[in-house]
């Protein structure tokens, strides 16, 4: 005759003893199948499609919703209950200060809209530091690299706009020199216009 006697081993959630045929494992614990639940809205979970965080079960919207929004570990729901966390080896919070100093704001500031530049997001040219988003032709605004501009009189320009610029028509103080040339003629003649029509 089969016994259905329990096992020594216990549920998580409720502490009773689990039997085998309502046993299941997550994250090496042992739960009953009905106990496998979302700690916030109580929902049955599986094994494809929960999350766990310091032992407390969650479904996969209330775990985004709880996490992924506020991008803190530390917040928690009401009535989450807490589970001793294990000590941190010296190994462990060496590791953790290192990552956390990579992602940590940098006395750098960005050339472009002079903003702390993090260095995930930074481009380096000529020891000066740009957000990605920064590093752009100045006529333009086109995206160029840090393989493809040209820095001319302190500014940023991509290869096409720069012979555009510069080759064809020569410095740029020239160009702006045109252009001031240009709005003075067009100013002058609307005077000389203004002042025939007046006479006539």
């Amino acid at each position: 005759m089969a016994s259905f006697a329990g096992t020594s081993q216990k549920c998580t959630a409720c502490t009773k003893t689990v039997y085998l045929v309502d046993k299941l494992t997550a994250d090496s614990r042992i739960y009953h199948k009905a106990c496998f639940r979302c700690h916030h809205c109580r929902n049955t979970l599986k094994l494809s499609n929960y999350c766990s965080f310091e032992g407390v079960l969650y479904c996969r919207p209330h775990y985004d919703q709880l996490f992924k929004r506020t991008g803190s570990l530390d917040k928690s729901f009401e009535g989450t209950p807490k589970i001793l966390k294990p000590e941190r080896t010296t190994e462990t919070s060496e590791n953790a200060k290192s990552i956390s100093s990579f992602f940590a704001g940098t006395r750098e500031k960005c050339v472009g809209c002079n903003k702390t530049v993090y260095p995930i997001e930074k481009v380096t040219v000529n020891g000066t530091p740009y957000h990605k988003s920064c590093f752009k032709c100045t006529h333009g605004g086109c995206t160029i690299s840090p393989s493809s501009y040209i820095a001319h009189e302190g500014k940023l320009y991509c290869k096409h706009h720069h012979i555009q610029l510069f080759k064809e028509k020569g410095n740029y103080s020239q160009l702006e020199t045109t252009i001031d040339h240009q709005n003075r003629n067009s100013f002058t003649e609307q005077i000389t216009t203004v002042e025939i029509v007046a006479e006539s």
